[in-house]
């Protein structure tokens, strides 16, 4: 049977993004693994952990696989991908779909530092090129 894939309405929430982010710098990994990687930080138990993959697998965003007597949970949307949708979303939603307001407010606030701002100009100037 195949198995769903993250759509753009499956949101990942704060909680089910330590897992993937867990599960991206190694894959595949037993929920065991991945506790190991995330419970103390969050304060989770094993439990927690494997709540928050049933429902990344049933959002589509991890595939698993059996070994044994344990599964092996798998990303099946890339880091990047994932990353450029809700940057998008934030962007649409937030600042009307354009990115300029964005980068202003953040400047307005004060939450670019001297070298963020090195660095978008490094990119702009790579961009135009």
């Amino acid at each position: 049977m195949a198995q769903k894939k993250l759509g753009p309405g499956d949101r990942i929430s704060e909680a089910e993004h330590a897992v993937m982010e867990a599960l991206w710098e190694e894959n595949p990994l037993a929920a065991a693994e991945v506790c190991e990687r995330v419970c103390t930080a969050n304060d989770w138990s094993i439990a927690t952990v494997k709540t928050l993959l049933s429902r990344l697998v049933a959002k589509g965003a991890l595939g698993t696989e059996p070994d044994g007597r344990k599964f092996l949970y798998r990303p099946l949307v890339e880091r990047d991908e994932y990353v450029g949708g809700e940057s998008r979303r934030l962007v649409d939603r937030l600042f009307g779909g354009r990115a300029a307001p964005l980068f202003a407010h953040l400047a307005e606030n004060e939450a670019l530092t001297d070298d963020d701002l090195e660095e978008i100009e490094a990119l702009l100037r790579e961009m135009r090129k």
